[in-house]
């Protein structure tokens, strides 16, 4: 027991000996660590070594990395312990080596997949050159773009994938070192000089708003094909692939993997997605480039979910935010245009057209029509909460909806909206037919173009929309102008004839039967000779219908009085009384409808020129 307090006494106190294990023990680590990673580190020290450590030895890099981070966990006990061990400064210059390295490293993996393995990326400029032709917004040119893009986004995925976990394994180490800011801004310089690169192969150029609006609209049209064309690849190909090459590669840290792809993502982007504003904002749009203002929300529409999730980091909200307010912009330019619409065909002021042909106006607003249906999703989101005033004293079968129960449908919203524009264009179209100041002629005027409106919904994507019951009331009505114009436009040439045809009646009385048969045949004939029913079905049925009306009364008749008539009349002259043979009527009745050569068509005079604020009728819409 004296032994042990006098050991006691003159020992150092329990602390100090405690601390002093540490120190040794902390020094033996960094001696060892320091040993272990100095014969590595140094024999890859950039400037003893010109070689490319992930490339020409997979093996060493493993254990380069593996050194690293022994040596930097080392450091971090050795601070805690002893910060003022000499040893540190050795491992600090070390660890400056090994950075070196490793940025070096980093860097040359970055340049030499800049494209992710497209083994054809030397291609990518003779492409681009093709982007100054005409057809560049064409649809084989968008699937060559997809196509290349495939062939990168396939190419050698397991040699992908190492390059991917190279990047990453650096990153985790220099991020673990303290250098994670020296390793994404060697990455973020990199990538973003990609996308800046990728998106002009694509065609998009950052152009500011007072370039757009001195355009001439083919140009910009031209610059609208391309972006509509590079739009998808762009959001679902390029950014989709940062964002995800970006979180795997940072997976470490979500503030450096934020800010890496916002810096290179976010100024691409908000150019991507500032042009179609550009075009809403154009001051000279005017109803035929309504297709255009369409495709580009309908294209923004579709990938919207995409690039909430690309760019839902806090830091790209802008992106999100620019993609919103385009669309916005281009739904109040497409209402500007589809109220233009509405109002354009309530102002037109031009003519009707010789023969009670198919209007001009008619043409064109079926044609817009039927391309706004095709186009009946954007439309739908468009007019969704933009509710139209419906006032007319016409039937409210004009109205009728195929999904009337569920008027807050896409698809009946849009239904109810083409509905009231064809009733807005039937509404012109009965006033215009007062002008012709021939009744029968207004009956057939009317007849043509609702028959034609009616040709067009069935023959286009407007039937599923306007739904078989409207078809079948306006088909009935096409059945009743037609009638009226029948009963109108021949009731002389019937009331020339007994309403019995074989009832006994004098021999004069049938001469008189049959003189006035014959002029007012004669005069209709010639009259209606240069009117024209343009629907060949229509045209048939027509005159198959007038030639058993007529000949049914006129066939008998003819047999019973013609012969006791031309015995009255031999002295001569009979000609002139007995006219027309019921043959001659079939084969007269066979020649109308057609149109006469000089006013079958339509020409400036015939129909009168429109007032400023109308629009040219004769010019097509563009579709997609």
């Amino acid at each position: 027991m004296t032994g042990f307090f006098s050991l006691s006494k003159h020992s150092s106190p329990p602390h100090a000996s405690s601390q002093s294990t540490t120190h040794k023990f902390s020094d033996t680590l960094m001696e060892d660590t320091l040993k272990n990673a100095e014969e590595i580190i140094k024999r890859w020290d950039l400037d003893e070594s010109s070689s490319n450590l992930f490339q020409d030895n997979r093996t060493e890099a493993k254990q380069f990395l593996d050194a690293v981070i022994d040596l930097q966990h080392a450091m971090q006990f050795v601070v805690k312990e002893s910060s003022t061990s000499q040893l540190l400064v050795r491992a600090q210059n070390l660890m400056k080596i090994a950075m070196k390295r490793l940025q070096k490293e980093f860097y040359t993996i970055l340049a030499g997949n800049r494209y992710f393995l497209d083994s054809e990326s030397g291609s990518r400029e003779s492409t681009r050159s093709s982007g100054s032709d005409e057809d560049q917004g064409s649809e084989d040119d968008n699937a060559e773009i997809e196509a290349r893009f495939a062939e990168i986004s396939i190419a050698d995925e397991g040699e992908k994938v190492s390059v991917a976990v190279d990047l990453k394994a650096i990153a985790d180490c220099m991020i673990e070192a303290g250098y994670g800011k020296e390793c994404s801004k060697i990455y973020e310089l990199n990538r973003k000089s990609v996308i800046e690169e990728t998106l002009y192969y694509l065609g998009v150029e950052n152009i500011c708003p007072s370039t757009v609006q001195k355009m001439e609209w083919k140009d910009l049209e031209k610059k609208i094909k391309i972006w509509l064309n590079a739009v998808k690849v762009a959001v679902s190909t390029l950014f989709y692939g940062e964002r995800i090459l970006c979180d795997q590669v940072f997976s470490i840290s979500d503030s450096i993997r934020e800010s890496c792809f916002t810096g290179i993502a976010k100024d691409s982007a908000l150019t991507l997605f500032t042009f179609p504003e550009m075009v809403a904002k154009y001051k000279k749009l005017s109803l035929e480039k309504m297709f255009r203002i369409l495709d580009l929300y309908d294209s923004i529409s579709e990938l919207l979910s995409e690039i909430e999730v690309i760019f839902g980091f806090d830091s790209t909200v802008a992106v999100k935010s620019q993609a919103l307010t385009s669309m916005a912009k281009l739904r109040d330019a497409a209402r500007a245009m589809l109220a233009e619409f509405e109002s354009a065909i309530k102002k037109d002021s031009s003519k009707v057209v010789a023969g009670g042909g198919i209007h001009p106006l008619t043409r064109y607003v079926m044609n817009y029509l039927i391309f706004l249906s095709d186009y009946s999703g954007p439309v739908s989101d468009i007019i969704a909460d933009w509710k139209a005033v419906v006032k007319s004293p016409l039937p409210e079968s004009y109205l009728l909806s195929p999904i009337a129960d569920d008027g807050d449908s896409p698809s009946c919203i849009v239904s109810v909206r083409l509905t009231w524009l064809i009733l807005v264009l039937l509404c012109k179209l009965d006033g215009k037919a007062g002008f012709y100041g021939d009744v029968p002629l207004s009956y057939l005027f009317l007849a043509n173009n609702l028959n034609y409106v009616v040709s067009k919904v069935r023959q286009s994507s407007l039937k599923l929309l306007l739904g078989p019951d409207w078809l079948s009331n306006h088909e009935s009505k096409v059945e009743q102008y037609m009638a009226n114009f029948k009963r109108m436009g021949w009731r002389s040439v019937m009331t020339s004839l007994p309403e019995n045809s074989t009832a006994e009646i004098s021999p004069a009385e049938a001469k008189e039967c049959f003189c006035k048969f014959g002029l007012s045949f004669e005069e209709t004939y010639w009259k209606q000779r240069s009117w024209v029913i343009p629907d060949p079905k229509l045209r048939d049925e027509v005159k198959i219908s007038l030639a058993k009306k007529i000949l049914s009364a006129y066939r008998p008749f003819y047999h019973k009085y013609g012969e006791k008539v031309a015995w009255m009349e031999s002295g001569g002259g009979v000609e002139s009384i007995l006219r027309f043979a019921p043959d001659n009527v079939q084969n007269y009745l066979s020649d109308l409808f057609h149109g006469s050569s000089e006013n079958s068509s339509t020409t400036s005079s015939s129909h009168g020129s429109s007032s400023r604020s109308t629009p040219t009728w004769s010019s097509p819409p563009q579709g997609r």
